[in-house]
């Protein structure tokens, strides 16, 4: 089914911690997973049509930490779909569940859940937020029953320098000759992230890799961000958005 995209703009997304740290936009759709784990998004910026893509990553020795909080939303989504009546699809956007250990209640996400599936019809989305937690819902089909086919994207990665340089890559390497800007956000929910300032390797390939994508660019240079508990950073031009490590 074909649903009606949700312009993002209009609510409180944009403060999101996906988002705050971003430049401006006029408006952003949510269309899905590009490859696994990576949500891409369409954006609006200055009358200029854009692509982003965000992937949101966690070290293997900490993914514990996301097992606990992927449990807690399992559980929403079970105590919601039962009293719904349809077919819904709720995409995680983001959650910010280090900051969320000790005030976040599966029912309260629950009944919000249940809430608002009475307020969309097949083919229509709505946003919602839970604290720290952002999802979209999706109306699939009308039923007298109700389930929920819950997405999340989050990528797991082994402590290898090579990395981040494999993701990135990966990313972009489809996107060769584009027309339109390209923002990718690395979205690093680690204790001890991967991007380190200091390990003058992995700059020089990181580096090269976005300067050579520049060069396959029509128009615009590719703008690459990575966000971890150190800050936000653009790694082009270099530039600290937030913090200094």
């Amino acid at each position: 089914m074909a649903f009606q995209p949700l312009n993002l703009i209009h609510s409180d997304f944009p403060a999101s911690d996906l988002f705050k740290h971003l430049p401006r936009f006029d408006a952003i759709y949510y269309q899905g997973l590009q490859q696994e784990n990576v949500q891409r998004y369409s954006a609006v910026r200055e009358g200029q049509e854009c692509r982003l893509f965000v992937v949101t990553l966690i070290r293997k020795d900490e993914d514990f930490l996301w097992d606990s909080a992927k449990d807690l939303l399992d559980r929403s989504m079970k105590q919601a779909a039962p009293r719904m009546r349809g077919v819904y699809q709720f995409d995680l956007l983001t959650f910010d569940f280090h900051r969320e250990k000790t005030n976040f209640s599966d029912s309260e996400l629950a009944q919000m859940i249940f809430n608002a599936s009475f307020k969309i019809k097949p083919g229509e989305q709505r946003l919602i937020r839970y604290s720290l937690c952002y999802g979209l819902l999706q109306k699939m089909l009308d039923e007298s029953w109700g389930k929920i086919i819950f997405k999340t994207a989050v990528e797991i990665f082994n402590d290898k320098p090579s990395f981040l340089y494999a993701l990135v890559s990966r990313i972009l390497k489809p996107l060769e000759f584009s027309r339109e800007p390209v923002i990718v956000l690395v979205n690093d929910l680690s204790a001890h992230p991967l991007y380190n300032a200091q390990d003058n390797k992995q700059q020089t390939f990181l580096r090269k890799l976005i300067v050579e994508q520049a060069k396959q660019s029509i128009e615009f240079p590719p703008e690459v961000y990575v966000q971890n508990v150190n800050g936000v950073r653009e790694l082009l031009s270099g530039s600290v958005i937030e913090g200094g490590q």
